[in-house]
């Protein structure tokens, strides 16, 4: 496991619960709080990290969308990509498309038919992916989110938990939308929405 604080937690039980057993995990440094115990194995980026990923299968639990892409393309110019991580619960049509590297289904979700999950997206607990939605590479569906029909959610995108997307929307790249927003236009690239109906926030 690369990374080991909230995130990793809920990635740490979707493996246990899929049958990995996890030798223990690597961050920039020890932590203190340790409630799974399992062994610190150093920092990914030394080269006793990197040797330890060219000889086991890894996930990378962080939840932040650019730090979590940036270490899988660090990983990819080694030619080592992380394994999924899909919980048992998670109900996903056989129609679906999903990624095959990175990508975090935890418990609960639901990938509706024709819906494609990209290269290290999330899609946390108890969020629903509709028919035909496409969320992009490195995004985050937060928990208990709801993408209607034919919504695109662009690469590292993050929308929050319980927030609600209409149908037919286009969620362009990098942008956030507030959790518990009814977003009911489009949101552009890097925009940040918020409320009920969605509107643009701005500092």
């Amino acid at each position: 496991m690369i990374g080991y604080s909230g995130h990793a937690f809920v990635a740490y039980g979707i493996l246990r619960e899929s049958g990995y057993s996890i030798s223990g995990y690597c961050d920039i440094e020890e932590k203190a709080s340790n409630p799974f115990h399992i062994p610190y194995l150093g920092y990914e980026g030394s080269e006793q990290g990197r040797e330890l990923i060219r000889r086991h299968d890894f996930f990378i639990g962080i939840g932040d969308n650019r730090i979590r892409k940036k270490i899988f393309e660090q990983f990819a110019g080694i030619q080592r990509l992380p394994i999924n991580a899909i919980h048992p619960s998670a109900v996903i049509d056989k129609s679906a498309r999903i990624a095959a590297h990175a990508v975090m289904i935890a418990a609960g979700a639901k990938i509706n038919p024709l819906a494609t999950v990209g290269t290290g997206a999330i899609c946390n607990t108890g969020s629903i992916i509709e028919h035909e939605c496409q969320v992009g590479d490195f995004a985050h569906i937060g928990p208990g989110a709801v993408l209607c029909g034919n919504v695109i959610v662009g690469e590292g995108s993050f929308v929050g938990a319980g927030a609600v997307v209409r149908q037919n929307l286009h969620i362009g790249r990098n942008a956030m939308i507030g959790a518990g927003a009814v977003v009911v236009k489009p949101v552009g690239d890097g925009e940040t929405v918020m409320g009920n109906p969605a509107r643009l926030w701005k500092p």
